[in-house]
């Protein structure tokens, strides 16, 4: 059972930056409480009392997204959902309708955020995968002298281990920053050991650019989940890819893994067998989405995996 002696709402970053600069030790940050509720949830993590929840899915200015001069910048209280019912930010973000499709169910969609799911640091996130492969950055917000400053870190620098970020004491993860992929093709590859609500055991996300004449790669970006500590950027396999011909031929030739890239206690042959399969099965499937120009994987046809 979860409980809490104090509930704040705060309606700003400022304001939740200033509750938690004053919060007593073991304070938790909320956004959709998707991950903090079945931690508590039946005894799982013992009885939990926590002295205050900082909650901060009312504030205004962590809420949706927005094109900058750099890319797409995703606040903190963006809900997955949204990757399905927004076009625009489909397209920007060609890999995420499938990530969207494959998490969880529709209500759980409509509370979970991306900036949680990459907080959590699982090693079987559904959303590192895709952010890597869009260069993502994750911008920190803290409070000094009354004023909100920010820093910016790789998410590979970011996530360090299993439920372990580079967070200091008093700072939120406020927004996500990542390249727009408009004009990519997108693709989110997953299995678990079930066939709804699942875990990841493996996972891939695929971006492709394909050349004016749709034939060869120009970029392709390539990252796995599920399959170590930290889900991790394929660079090898990118680059031994560019300028190639975009055929199931040329990328079973060139996308080669890693040695020691499976780095799971568990199932370590099975994974290595699902990693390479997913890669060139990733990859295929967002140049195919490249050239016929849509937006990535249809929302509602999961697959099996």
């Amino acid at each position: 059972m979860l409980v809490c002696e104090e509930y704040r709402t705060p309606a700003t970053l400022k304001e939740a930056l200033a509750a938690l600069q004053s919060a007593p030790a073991g304070t938790r940050i909320a956004a959709g409480a998707t991950d903090l509720l079945p931690w508590a949830r039946e005894g799982r993590a013992g009885d939990v009392k926590l002295p205050m929840v900082v909650d901060l899915s009312r504030a205004a200015d962590l809420s949706g997204w927005k094109r900058t001069e750099a890319g797409i910048r995703l606040g903190a209280g963006l809900a997955l959902q949204r990757f399905l019912d927004d076009g625009a930010l489909a397209r920007s973000a060609p890999c995420m309708p499938r990530c969207a499709v494959w998490f969880a169910d529709d209500q759980i969609r409509e509370q979970a955020t991306v900036v949680g799911n990459l907080v959590n640091a699982s090693p079987a996130a559904d959303c590192t995968p895709p952010m890597l492969a869009m260069n993502a950055e994750v911008e920190i917000a803290r409070l000094e002298g009354g004023s909100v400053e920010r820093r910016f870190l790789p998410l590979e620098d970011f996530v360090l281990g299993p439920g372990e970020v580079a967070l200091k004491e008093c700072e939120i993860v406020s927004a996500v920053r990542c390249d727009d992929l408009s004009g990519y093709g997108g693709s989110f590859q997953k299995v678990g050991q079930r066939r709804s609500l699942v875990i990841s055991t493996v996972c891939a996300a695929a971006c492709v650019r394909l050349d004016p004449a749709k034939e060869r790669f120009e970029d392709v970006r390539l990252a796995l989940g599920g399959i170590g500590p930290v889900p991790i950027r394929i660079r090898s396999a990118e680059q031994a890819l560019a300028g190639r011909k975009a055929a199931k031929e040329s990328v079973e030739r060139h996308c080669v893994l890693p040695d020691g890239l499976i780095a799971s206690r568990t199932r370590r042959e099975y994974r290595r067998r699902v990693a390479k399969g997913f890669a060139i099965a990733a990859i295929m499937e967002a140049a195919a989405a490249a050239r016929s120009g849509r937006r990535g994987n249809p929302a509602g046809e999961a697959g099996d995996g």
